[in-house]
């Protein structure tokens, strides 16, 4: 549940590129301290995570001054 918890939390505060390299961090670290059946459990959250992230952002575009 933590572990969710961080990556909604990394969601909501931060840009696509740096969301998905916590995302990254956060499964990684988690491999380590949870039994299979959890981390497939947050491997499957994190990935809807992130297909949710590219979905909400196609079509937008930065502008970089």
């Amino acid at each position: 549940m933590a572990c969710k918890d961080l990556v909604a939390d990394a969601k909501l505060g931060c840009a696509d590129l740096v969301f998905k390299d916590i995302c990254l961090d956060i499964l990684a670290k988690a491999r380590l301290v949870l039994n299979a059946e959890q981390f497939e459990e947050l491997r499957d959250f994190v990935t809807e995570t992130l297909k949710d992230e590219a979905f909400s952002d196609s079509g937008q575009k930065i502008r970089i001054q």
